[in-house]
């Protein structure tokens, strides 16, 4: 999820389906797959920091990629969107699930 042009729609959707399928506060479940490299993994595991995040980390078989798993308790979607923007952000090459 870059910043393209239909990243603003992409969000508005996501959004949208957030608040007609959830009540929030709710928990959230974000997944990122990002090449197996330390400080990729520990950029996105700082921006949960803090936060009361269970995050999982497992490697590919051939340990060339990592998968990312936070399961977080947040108060809104805008609140999941500003996080899912901010590692796009900061994380580069990140894949969003």
């Amino acid at each position: 999820m870059g910043t393209s042009p239909n990243s603003d729609e992409f969000y508005e959707k996501l959004k949208a389906q957030l608040y007609d399928t959830t009540s929030w506060p709710s928990e959230y479940l974000y997944k990122f797959i990002v090449k197996s490299d330390v400080a990729d993994i520990a950029k996105i595991e700082a921006i949960f920091d803090n936060m009361g995040a269970v995050i999982q980390t497992t490697e590919s078989k051939k340990g060339n990629y990592t998968s990312i798993s936070i399961n977080i308790l947040l108060r809104n979607p805008d609140a999941v969107i500003e996080k899912y923007k901010e590692v796009a952000e900061k994380v580069e090459g990140v894949i969003s699930l």
